[in-house]
């Protein structure tokens, strides 16, 4: 099985779009949902957060707390106004699609 990398860019695109997706969506999802380790990524994540284009919550659950992330406006502004139309007019191939999913299922 060949893994394909995924550039930083991309990973910040598929956050970003994901969140736009499903609303809200706690830590562990968010990763799982974008074929992400936690360990490895949560960076991106942390740096998506100290730039403002998503937003982070934490939530207490009995002793322990959940974290979730949404996009913030200045992220909704700049899915529509460049990621979008970035994705339709340069998408990516179908080897990256499959790539992508394949991350996201063995994830699960």
């Amino acid at each position: 099985m060949v893994h394909e990398h995924r550039d930083r860019i991309y990973i910040r695109k598929d956050i970003i779009l994901k969140l736009l997706d499903h609303g809200e969506l706690n830590q562990s999802k968010l990763m799982s949902y974008c074929g992400l380790n936690n360990v490895k990524h949560k960076g991106i994540v942390d740096e998506l957060v100290e730039k403002g284009l998503i937003e982070r919550e934490e939530e207490a659950w009995g002793s322990k707390k959940i974290i979730k992330y949404r996009v913030s406006e200045r992220g909704r502004a700049l899915a529509r106004e460049i990621l979008e139309p970035y994705e339709a007019l340069f998408p990516r191939s179908d080897t990256e699609k499959d790539a992508q999913n394949e991350n996201a299922q063995s994830n699960q």
